[in-house]
């Protein structure tokens, strides 16, 4: 059995700890995870595209991480709305499964989580699989979703979506990467996007261990169930089908099957949850399935050796 990297993973569950203990801190305002989150989105992701797309090695087969989410995010979809039928879950709860389910945590809990298992040569597969799938479909579908079903939406503009999409500091990043990758950074620079990338591991870790929620009806427990085996076991099992079809590069398959067994999306539960679907489900599925990952994904990890 290969060796897990113990102390990554070590770090990585101190980090989610410290954010669970700030929650006891009175000082801490409550919206402390939304700022930290901003931060790691407008800053240091940005700041890793920048440092780690240059590095990325172009070939025929970087067509799996782009097209994976989306295969997946199809049959997700067709599985949720058939188990909707099947078990006669009212409207809300299916609606908030096909928002949260299809999109894996593949940013603010996969990044941290590749370079704890993989090493930072694997990032700029998971940036691809997280930019050019996970967070195009939680700006397009999943924010449509909402905006029609929700309770608590107005109707959203086919422009604002454009717009937010093509603004996104991230995806503005990724643009700006992919067209100096062939320049070398001034060695400071190089510098400034090492450090502050650096900060993106502890950081959002925190943050996700300052907004985990656990909140739940009787009622809910089979949809929970539901959700938890479809995102934690049979999103990488179908990712793994998908990979394995076709030739492709062992670690680019690795990877791309790793980044598919992350728990549901934080962004997408809240977005879920302020739209008015079924909120205690929806966090209950980013709470239990963050915790969850912890032990799935070491799993997923060993298998895939």
């Amino acid at each position: 059995m290969p060796a897990l990297p113990l102390d990554n993973y070590a770090l990585i569950l101190g980090y989610l700890a410290i954010g669970l203990l700030l929650r006891l801190v009175p000082a801490m305002p409550a919206d402390s995870a939304r700022v930290l989150n901003a931060y790691v989105l407008n800053v240091a992701l940005p700041a890793l595209v920048l440092l780690k797309i240059p590095e990325l090695q172009f070939s025929s087969q970087l067509w799996l991480p782009i097209l994976t989410p989306w295969l997946l995010l199809i049959l997700v979809a067709l599985l949720t709305l058939l188990a909707g039928k099947l078990f006669k879950w009212d409207r809300d709860v299916i609606v908030a499964l096909l928002i949260v389910l299809p999109l894996g945590n593949t940013s603010f809990l996969g990044f941290p989580m590749v370079e704890a298992f993989w090493g930072t040569e694997r990032m700029p597969v998971a940036i691809i699989y997280d930019q050019l799938g996970s967070f195009i479909a939680l700006a397009t579908y999943s924010t449509i979703l909402a905006s029609v079903y929700g309770r608590h939406e107005q109707a959203l503009q086919g422009r604002a979506i454009i717009k937010k999409v093509l603004t996104s500091p991230p995806l503005l990043a990724l643009v700006l990467a992919l067209l100096v990758r062939d320049t070398s950074y001034p060695p400071l620079a190089t510098q400034l996007l090492s450090n502050v990338a650096a900060t993106l591991v502890p950081v959002v870790m925190i943050a996700v261990g300052f907004s985990l929620r656990f909140r739940l009806s009787s009622d809910e427990l089979k949809p929970l169930g539901f959700g938890l085996l479809v995102t934690l076991a049979l999103m990488p099992l179908m990712a793994y089908a998908i990979a394995s079809s076709v030739d492709i590069e062992p670690t680019l398959r690795q990877t791309v099957v790793f980044m598919a067994a992350m728990p549901p999306m934080i962004s997408a539960g809240a977005i879920a949850i302020m739209a008015g679907l079924a909120p205690r489900l929806a966090s209950a599925l980013v709470g239990f399935g963050v915790l969850l990952s912890f032990i799935t994904l070491p799993v997923v990890y060993w298998l895939l050796q």
